[in-house]
């Protein structure tokens, strides 16, 4: 286990932002709403996700993306895959207040298991697990193939070692083909190094102030 737990700070008492990054997990305007615009709309994960389907994630922080794809896909026959990779976990109590605003959403499954330290855990039609540790070391490990990825790490500007050529190169050769990335960023070395990974980069409408985003297929 990662002994590099999240240093937290809180904004108006109410947003959880990275201390090591000075970067809040989710939008200000509306964390869920934020979610579901970029990552899940991004992705078509709606229309997509079935059986076998599998997403992954660079950045699983609170957990509010994890909690959105469930609700969406509540009901729904699986298993739907779910990895993520955290380099910074978050503990539990953290994690807890975080998610507390988000009233729509059932917390307390992944709450639970998370305060157990569990890892792998089913959370409605999703087979969950979380693996901890710097994705540049972890990622190129991985056996799995993605059909869809959130790229929910810090901003660019403030974390780039989530965003290197190297590590969108890693990001495309785990992914199947035809598979789709979508990100609230809409930086331009972040697009050139999806472009030369081999997916179809697009600039998407984005959430809230953001001007941008950005989606896209490999190829």
């Amino acid at each position: 286990m990662n002994d590099q737990i999240a240093d937290i700070t809180w904004k108006d008492n109410r947003t959880p932002v990275a201390a090591r990054f000075d970067d809040p997990y989710f939008s200000i305007a509306d964390g869920l709403a934020e979610t579901q615009h970029v990552f899940l709309a991004g992705n078509r994960i709606d229309q997509r996700a079935g059986p076998g389907f599998h997403i992954t994630e660079l950045g699983f922080g609170t957990g509010l993306n994890l909690l959105a794809t469930a609700d969406a896909l509540a009901g729904r026959t699986g298993p739907v895959y779910f990895t993520s990779f955290e380099a910074y976990p978050m503990r539990a109590t953290d994690m807890a207040r975080a998610l507390a605003p988000f009233t729509a959403l059932d917390a307390a499954p992944l709450l639970d298991a998370w305060s157990q330290g569990l890892r792998q855990f089913a959370l409605g039609p999703l087979q969950v697990e979380i693996i901890i540790g710097d994705a540049r070391n972890t990622l190129p490990l991985w056996n799995g193939q993605a059909d869809a990825w959130y790229l929910d790490g810090f901003s660019p500007a403030k974390n780039p070692e989530l965003w290197t050529d190297t590590l969108m190169a890693q990001v495309a050769r785990h992914t199947r083909k035809g598979g789709t990335f979508a990100t609230y960023t809409a930086a331009g070395a972040v697009r050139r190094a999806l472009a030369a990974a081999g997916f179809d980069v697009t600039r998407q409408p984005g959430f809230a102030h953001k001007r941008h985003m950005t989606t896209g297929t490999l190829s």
